[in-house]
């Protein structure tokens, strides 16, 4: 039997997190030869894409076929791809990421089953033959006459994580002067904590020179904390470090911060990682293998903006302080959906951007993915004109105090579904190959 698997998916949290663990499952449990099972990729727009998703998708040995978001309507409409692919008779479209309509549509026109994975959310259960979801009060939403379609999977993104970690490298550990993270080996007093400013320049205009800011302060008063960012994959170190230049961003003097250089080590030398030096000289090192779950399940705490970052953190049930300042209203133009598109309309954009950052800041919180979640402050949220000694002795505070770190690890452990679901939605598909 010949069978094609379409795998739908848009942005890069999806890409990373959803389609590598299933794509991976599916070759285990259906086989590796290409002549029988092809696995293609087909991305749809994201307002929160990087441009790479492509790129990422097209480095998984599993996938055979990829084809970038800005052909996705033309697929949509005319159900023709870019490249012209052609179609086994029999096969089944996997739904990872986007519009749940979409396998509605492409479903029908390729005469394939349908397979969703539903995190939260699960729609139009008449036109979708199975879903998998993370957990059961997915399921318990939808009316009894659909029920049999549904089966609890558990959290995709636990198994991206195992993925990393059964895969990752030895990390280094700290030395007085050394900027690498610390190892299982490494002296119980250190306490890393990670920093993520954000990827888009919206976010790092005031996200690098506050987090760096409040990383001088913690680190003055409590000199064995180190610091480290991972570094996102569509960013390069030059780019993050001019947001850390008072002469290329206004911001950094806003948040009493003195700016930070960037150290590259020469290459073919086995000294340290790059990293930023602080005018205090303090070496927050610059992490650059993705993704980096493994390094943040090492970190007692996080500094993160809003965004799939809380996503990725919560599922790894990495406490985190989550920053939202708002020197700049304008500045926050990243915005899932309608409102993000709004707000990067040409000419008018910036208007949209200062109403719909308005209206959201009167909200009472719930804007870090744990917290909607939870429908509760799980993690907390600090918005408003931030400055680094106010967050610097929350971040103190934390520290003095490790059963509070405890008590929200706790709660985030709880929040999401359990592991194994890469395996569960794999077995899905393939009972839908032979239904």
């Amino acid at each position: 039997m010949t069978a094609d698997i379409l795998i739908l998916s848009n942005g890069p949290g999806e890409v990373t997190t959803w389609v590598r663990p299933v794509v991976r499952q599916l070759r285990q449990q259906l086989g590796d030869d290409r002549n029988k099972l092809r696995i293609s990729v087909v991305l749809s727009p994201c307002p929160n894409s990087s441009g790479k998703e492509a790129d990422i998708a097209k480095s998984y040995a599993e996938v055979d076929r990829v084809q970038s978001a800005e052909h996705f309507w033309q697929f949509l409409l005319w159900g023709k791809t870019f490249e012209n692919w052609d179609w086994y008779k029999r096969g089944v479209v996997v739904f990872l990421g986007g519009d749940q309509f979409f396998p509605v549509v492409i479903g029908k026109r390729l005469g394939y089953r349908t397979v969703v994975y539903a995190e939260w959310d699960a729609r139009w259960h008449s036109m979708i033959d199975r879903f998998g979801v993370m957990k059961h009060t997915v399921a318990e939403r939808v009316p009894k006459k659909f029920a049999h379609k549904f089966s609890v999977v558990g959290d995709l993104m636990q198994e991206a994580q195992g993925l990393e970690a059964g895969g990752a490298g030895e990390l280094g550990s700290w030395g007085e002067n050394s900027s690498n993270p610390p190892t299982q080996h490494s002296q119980p007093s250190t306490e890393l904590i990670g920093v993520l400013p954000g990827s888009k320049p919206s976010k790092l205009m005031q996200g690098v020179p506050l987090t760096l800011a409040i990383a001088e302060y913690v680190h003055s008063k409590r000199p064995q904390t180190k610091f480290v960012i991972p570094v996102a994959p569509t960013l390069d170190l030059q780019t993050l470090a001019k947001f850390a230049d008072p002469k290329k961003n206004s911001f950094v003097q806003t948040f009493g911060f003195s700016g930070a250089s960037l150290i590259v080590p020469k290459l073919g030398t086995d000294s340290e990682p790059p990293f930023l030096k602080t005018g205090t000289g303090l070496c927050v090192e610059l992490w650059t293998q993705t993704p980096a779950y493994d390094l943040l399940s090492q970190c007692c705490l996080c500094l993160t903006t809003v965004g799939a970052n809380t996503a990725e953190l919560g599922a790894l049930a990495v406490p985190m302080i989550v920053l939202l300042p708002t020197q700049q209203l304008d500045a926050m133009r990243s915005w899932d959906g309608l409102p993000g598109l709004l707000a990067n309309l040409p000419l008018v954009g910036s208007g949209f951007a200062k109403m719909i950052n308005w209206l959201v800041l009167r909200r009472l919180g719930l804007l870090a993915w744990p917290n909607i979640w939870a429908q509760e402050m799980v993690v907390p949220e600090l918005v408003g004109k931030l400055q680094s000694q106010e967050v610097g002795e929350m971040v103190l505070d934390f520290l003095a105090h490790p059963e509070k770190l405890a008590e929200i690890r706790s709660k985030l452990q709880s929040i999401r579904g359990e592991p194994g679901a890469a395996q569960k939605l794999a077995t899905l598909v393939e009972e839908e190959l032979v239904a």
